[in-house]
């Protein structure tokens, strides 16, 4: 995690506490900041801004949101009336597919643009919240498909699902308004990873 992503070196603690610079051992793992600044370095914001994966972020995000605003209208409406329950359990499985579509995707991008497929220092937290997210609509496939759970407990699971799911989105909102603040212009490929939510 710490290649050429600019993080203080442990090193520097350790002389300040009294310890040998070489005290604790070189390959010491340790979590990335909640919040990296700047996100983008030039070279990667270059990258970001040339990659055709942007414009696919950009695009999947939004039908994304959109997938999931209608399905969660027809979970709650089943829960409420008992009826259209087809509707709503299948919803859910087109909402779980554009998931699993744009995390494939973010993946790549985050690949093209930092080096890595996932946990690049920049979207760390975003992506480990974003396994939870992809857990649970799992976990409605797998319960839906395998007759697991009664309509009723399956449609929670959904709910669930998308309660992480909204709170991922937002996660990705901010890191895009911070893009656009460290950009200090608008650009619609700052969209890009900041939106997915998983």
């Amino acid at each position: 995690m710490d290649r050429q992503l600019g993080r203080p070196d442990a090193r520097v603690g350790q002389e300040e506490q009294g310890e040998p610079a070489g005290a604790a051992s070189a390959g010491r793992w340790r979590l990335p900041p909640l919040v990296k600044t700047p996100l983008y370095t030039p070279e990667e914001r270059v990258r970001r801004d040339t990659s055709r994966w942007t414009l696919v972020q950009g695009l999947l995000a939004p039908v994304q949101f959109l997938i999931f605003g209608i399905s969660l209208y027809l979970v709650l409406d089943y829960l409420r009336t008992g009826e259209n329950k087809d509707w709503a359990e299948w919803s859910v499985v087109v909402k779980t597919v554009a998931l699993y579509t744009i995390m494939i995707t973010g993946a790549i991008w985050e690949k093209v643009v930092f080096g890595k497929y996932l946990f690049a220092e920049s979207f760390f937290w975003e992506d480990v919240f974003s396994m939870l997210v992809i857990a649970l609509h799992t976990a409605y496939l797998v319960a839906l498909f395998f007759d697991l759970l009664p309509s009723v407990q399956l449609m929670w699971v959904a709910l669930a699902a998308y309660f992480t799911y909204v709170i991922n989105a937002g996660q990705f909102i901010w890191k895009l308004r911070m893009a656009r603040l460290e950009g200090g212009k608008s650009a619609p490929a700052d969209g890009a990873k900041d939106v997915v939510a998983a």
